[in-house]
């Protein structure tokens, strides 16, 4: 397999019992990229990454993690990778440097640059003046920082980021983001999973996976052009969980979701229904705000693929 992929699977499954987690996905992740997967709880992603990290043999498939085959070669997959769990993988009863240190020695690092990657984890996160506290101390957005930094000491060529930026604020994310790119930048694969459909947006490309199978790949622009071939309206007015309903059964539109504090109305590309709708709405009594042309969002998409699926399969999420 070409080594231009850090992630290479083709017919990846993983069976318990009866219960198919994982049903032949292929994934092919580029070296240097920052590659989203995207799914809801159940989906089978928790399931995809261990196997990817070697934690967890396939029921079936192949590939390579890092150049390493994912069924011979488990253990030199976890020597290759970093990984971060959303509750960040560190140890509150250590200090900032006890951490670091702690890590330095489980990646085996040399201490010939041990020194040099201590002060790049502690520049990175922000944490110089604070090496000697406890790590139980820090804020959320310090622990995440902190926690990458480990997870990076000894410089994988690909690191996994599991739910990485769950339970912190706006600003710390975003901060986070911008190091993810940075990483990326310098040649560093970042395989990350997460739910907050914004951050798709900062992907190169991406997976949206759903009852163990992969529907839908490509960049975020790809995915939303592809998946949506439809128009889309956003609506605002009064009383939108009403309105939804009397949409729905109205005839006008394909498809009507709340989005906000408003609505997402799915109609025919090319058609000009807007004032039909309108009119509609205003005759059943109801108050419009706005009503403008919508540029489908990842959200959005996710909404509809999910749907698609559960009424071509009859299914329900696992």
């Amino acid at each position: 397999m070409s080594e231009i992929f850090a992630v290479n699977v083709k017919g990846l499954t993983r069976v318990f019992g009866n219960f198919t987690a994982v049903d032949h996905i292929d994934l092919k992740v580029l070296k240097g990229r920052i590659f989203g997967f995207l799914g809801p709880n159940g989906a089978g992603k928790s399931t995809t990454i261990k196997m990817l990290c070697g934690l967890l043999l396939p029921t079936s498939g192949e590939g390579t993690v890092a150049g390493s085959d994912i069924l011979k070669g488990t253990e030199e997959i976890k020597e290759k990778i970093g990984y971060m769990s959303q509750k960040f993988s560190l140890y509150d009863d250590l200090t900032v440097e006890e951490n670091i240190d702690f890590y330095a020695g489980i990646y085996r690092v040399p201490k010939s640059i041990r020194s040099e990657r201590k002060s790049w984890i502690l520049e990175m996160s922000d944490l110089t003046e604070h090496i000697s506290r406890m790590t139980r101390s820090l804020a959320g957005g310090w622990k995440q920082r902190l926690a990458l930094g480990c997870a990076l000491i000894h410089q994988p060529p690909i690191v996994f980021l599991d739910e990485p930026t769950s339970g912190v604020d706006p600003i710390s994310r975003r901060r986070f983001w911008n190091l993810i790119s940075d990483i990326a930048s310098g040649g560093t694969t970042v395989f990350v999973t997460t739910h907050y459909m914004e951050e798709a947006e900062y992907c190169d490309e991406l997976a949206l996976i759903y009852k163990g199978k992969i529907i839908a790949k490509g960049t975020p622009s790809s995915i939303r052009e592809e998946s949506i071939p439809s128009g889309l309206i956003e609506l605002s007015l009064n009383d939108p969980f009403e309105a939804l309903e009397i949409l729905e059964n109205s005839g006008l539109v394909k498809a009507a979701a709340i989005f906000g504090d408003g609505l997402h109305l799915t109609v025919e590309k090319g058609t000009s229904d807007d004032e039909k709708i309108k009119k509609y709405l205003t005759e059943k009594g109801f108050g419009i705000y706005s009503m403008d042309r919508a540029r489908p969002s990842l959200e959005d998409v996710f909404v509809h693929l999910i749907e698609k699926e559960d009424t071509s399969s009859g299914g329900t999420i696992r």
